[in-house]
């Protein structure tokens, strides 16, 4: 399969026509390999307008909503970003293109260290990624240009706004554990802006500020 085509078909069939603008964006989608970061037998589908198994119950996000979400955080190349939820190591690479340093936490050691060794073989040096529980952020390198959840939460926890700098900017699904709003929410020297995206649906955020699992929390 010629893997770079159905890139630029994702490109041009999918995220243009349903309002992604940021050529930035759009070229570090047309460049990240997404196929790699799927098992062998999902790699033909990798580039289909769907969300795709990664194993542990997770996925990896349809092209658009990782676009989208990505979009929505304005990012001009010099921020330090907080990405919640590693998962498959995509959305990582793809932040990696559009920002000075990227730091990912994951809850799920066999993700973290496969999404790493990934990540690292493919040749993208500005990633740190953490095995923690994410729902509470990453304080001791806080604080941050720019957030993105990649989970579900039924709130937006306090952590997030704490760890943003003043003018950063939030990417996070709102909602229950089987449907949310995405929101983009900005900090303020007197609190926060919100406005909300879109109805999506997110595996569920899991932690200790997050949805509780049983034997877990």
């Amino acid at each position: 399969m010629d893997f770079i085509k159905q890139r630029r078909l994702m490109v041009d069939l999918q995220l243009r026509p349903r309002g992604i603008k940021d050529e930035g964006v759009l070229h570090a989608m047309a460049t990240v390999e997404r196929h790699l970061f799927v098992s062998e037998d999902l790699q033909e589908s990798a580039y289909d307008d769907c969300a795709l198994p990664i194993g542990c119950g997770q996925t990896i996000s349809q092209p658009y909503m990782v676009a989208l979400m990505t979009e929505l955080l304005h990012l001009e190349g010099h921020e330090r970003v907080l990405e919640i939820g590693t998962g498959s190591g995509y959305q990582t690479a793809v932040l990696s293109m559009l920002a000075s340093e990227v730091y990912t936490v994951e809850r799920i050691p066999s993700l973290a260290e496969r999404a790493q060794a990934l990540l690292e073989r493919l040749g993208y040096k500005n990633v740190q990624v953490r095995i923690s529980d994410g729902t509470i952020g990453l304080p001791s390198q806080s604080p941050f240009d720019a957030i993105l959840v990649t989970a579900g939460a039924p709130e937006i926890p306090e952590e997030y706004i704490g760890q943003l700098k003043v003018g950063g900017r939030l990417v996070i699904p709102i909602g229950s554990r089987y449907s949310q709003v995405l929101y983009q929410i900005r900090r303020t020297e007197t609190g926060i802006e919100k406005s909300d995206s879109t109805g999506c649906v997110f595996v569920p955020l899991i932690g200790e500020k997050g949805w509780k699992e049983e034997g877990l929390y």
